[in-house]
């Protein structure tokens, strides 16, 4: 399991945005960025620039995602045919961790990766404690039964800034199945997400 180099929020304020669209985010209150000279008006950003700055902003937005594994799914959506960008996106949001998130029963992308390695969810009826594992459409994802009471998913399923996308489809609180793979637009992310940066990014 990877480890969170620095606090979540230090992202939103890095990037000057709420990237996981919750209102306890810093940027609600200060949009310009950490630090004594957050204020101060910044120069132009090269297109190097830019294209990190969509790269860690997609790949922060899953959580402890390492750069090894960010990177091993950009290679993974190259070698696939279509739009390598829109590939990526589809692999991102087929991870485990991804699609408990998706389902509501955590409410970040931290926790859903914490509930999959503390063993509480089942695919298929196993269990699995790998937070990157890729799910396949026809998947069904269960939460497990002592998980169901915890305080932490209670606040997920109530949460009314999330709604759950057309592309997982639940049955009851505690059982969804994953219906396809998602396309860019269907995704439900509260900023825009520039995976055909990334591309550039990686592929120069």
């Amino acid at each position: 399991m990877s480890k969170r180099q620095s606090a979540k929020y230090k992202l939103d304020r890095r990037m000057g945005e709420n990237i996981w669209g919750r209102p306890k985010s810093p940027v609600n209150k200060r949009e310009y960025g950490p630090g004594q000279h957050g204020q101060r008006r910044k120069g132009k950003v090269s297109d190097y620039g830019i294209q990190l700055r969509a790269k860690q902003k997609l790949k922060g937005y899953y959580g402890d995602v390492t750069e090894k594994q960010f990177k091993k799914s950009y290679v993974e959506a190259a070698r696939m045919k279509g739009d390598t960008g829109q590939n990526m996106i589809g692999l991102l949001e087929r991870r485990l961790d991804a699609v408990v998130y998706r389902a509501k029963f955590a409410p970040t992308i931290f926790a859903a990766r914490q509930i999959v390695s503390h063993g509480h969810i089942y695919v298929n009826g196993v269990k699995c404690n790998i937070a990157s594992r890729l799910v396949k459409p026809g998947d069904e994802i269960t939460l497990g039964k002592k998980a169901q009471d915890m305080a932490l998913v209670m606040e997920a399923q109530s949460l009314p800034e999330r709604d759950i996308p057309d592309y997982i489809a639940p049955d009851g609180a505690a059982k969804i199945t994953y219906v396809r793979v998602p396309t860019l637009d269907e995704v439900p992310y509260p900023v825009k997400m520039e995976p055909n940066l990334v591309v550039e990014f990686y592929s120069r």
